[in-house]
């Protein structure tokens, strides 16, 4: 349900409400949030042309963020770069329901109502001052062996 598109605009945009109004680059925003670059500009672009972030270019330019954290909820981020798809007429196209979705099609349209409702409710700026005994995520690379064999593995 939750794109990793849509997990990366998250990551980037609690990184630019944390940074008290400093612009960052792309470069330095991947960096600090373990995001690609190339993928991390193209979710940029998203939120800027949403009007989320704001970008300069220039010596001392980059992305801050253009609404206030306590203004901006998780559904508004998730709503620009990949929205939670609703079921709104039978997925199989069957004819004799109609317009009025089935009892399985229907409960599970009413459980992602219910995530966005959650999600709507909840600010940026709640999920910085949440109080937990860990810090946000950070990714960091782990290198295992298997046979002899070196592997990546993403812990989180």
């Amino acid at each position: 349900m939750i794109t990793q598109t849509t997990e990366y605009a998250l990551r980037a945009v609690v990184f630019l409400a944390i940074s008290d109004g400093r612009a960052h680059t792309t470069a330095q925003i991947a960096d600090g949030t373990k995001v690609p670059t190339a993928y991390l500009s193209k979710v940029l672009q998203s939120l800027s042309r949403a009007g989320l972030v704001s970008s300069q270019r220039g010596l001392g330019g980059g992305f801050t963020l253009s609404v206030d954290p306590s203004d901006l909820s998780i559904l508004e981020i998730i709503e620009t770069v990949d929205p939670i798809p609703r079921i709104h007429s039978c997925p199989l196209g069957l004819a004799e329901h109609g317009g009025a979705l089935c009892s399985l099609h229907k409960q599970l349209d009413e459980a992602l109502a219910l995530v966005e409702i959650a999600l709507g409710k909840s600010s940026i700026k709640d999920l910085i001052d949440a109080p937990s005994r860990v810090g946000l995520c950070t990714m960091k690379k782990k290198r295992r062996t298997t046979k002899g064999k070196k592997q990546k593995k993403l812990v989180i």
